[in-house]
């Protein structure tokens, strides 16, 4: 049997399991609400609790399960499975590595903890003033929309009293973000401020983050220089010369 709960902007879904799982569960129960779920949004969190009382799937939900998995692949931002079976939790962590998004194990006592991880960001917008017109922005970790939000705001009362600013872009923990919608909100945020930016450097070490400082030189005529993580220090210092 399986419940499914969604929260109110229908970005997380709670799905317990329970006795045996059959096919009719996935086909009346499950994929709707995901489906659902993913035809308002990019992305969508999972949260599956298999109580005691889980029993397993039988031939037809084994399929089932599998036809999910391969149509919205791309489909779920991070998933959190609470279960204290020993082979439950074994399954779950054998295939976290290939899975394309976030995954973490709870034991059944630790499901107040799943939940909080479920509604937390994987990542944060850190905004430093490093004094005169330099601004420093930190990206760390896997950034979801509400992170760009603060961002914008720090950023915002940061650059009140600037009539300009130059700009460090710290990428070296940086991970990418939680589907599109947080993209658009990167986007958006840079736009915004991009008539104020006298110059950029972007720090980081992935080939991607070369191409960012190509395309913002493109942007911004010859005002953006890229510059490795180990050099972060020569990074502060040509952004402030001049």
């Amino acid at each position: 049997m399986i419940t499914v709960q969604t929260n109110s902007d229908g970005t997380l879904i709670e799905v317990e399991l329970s006795g045996e799982v059959t096919s009719a569960d996935y086909t009346n129960t499950l994929v709707p609400a995901i489906e659902g779920a993913l035809a308002d949004h990019d992305a969508v969190r999972l949260l599956a609790i298999v109580t005691p009382e889980f029993k397993g799937y039988d031939l037809g939900a084994a399929w089932s399960d599998t036809k999910l998995g391969l149509s919205h692949w791309r489909g779920f931002d991070r998933i959190g499975v609470v279960a204290d079976q020993g082979w439950v939790q074994t399954s779950i962590r054998l295939a976290a590595p290939i899975l394309p998004c976030p995954v973490q194990v709870f034991s059944m006592e630790e499901l107040e903890a799943a939940r909080r991880w479920m509604r937390e960001s994987l990542g944060s917008i850190h905004v430093t003033d490093l004094g005169g017109p330099c601004v420093q922005i930190s990206l760390l970790g896997k950034l979801d929309p509400d992170e760009y939000k603060q961002a914008q705001s720090d950023l915002d009362a940061l650059l009140s009293g600037k009539e300009g600013f130059r700009l460090l872009i710290d990428l070296r923990e940086f991970d990418g973000w939680q589907g599109l919608t947080a993209l658009a909100a990167h986007f958006r945020l840079a736009a915004g401020h991009i008539g104020m930016l006298d110059r950029a450097a972007i720090v980081g070490d992935k080939a991607w983050q070369k191409l960012a400082q190509r395309t913002a030189s493109h942007l911004l005529g010859t005002r953006a220089q890229y510059f490795p993580s180990a050099e972060i220090e020569s990074a502060k210092t040509w952004l402030a010369a001049g």
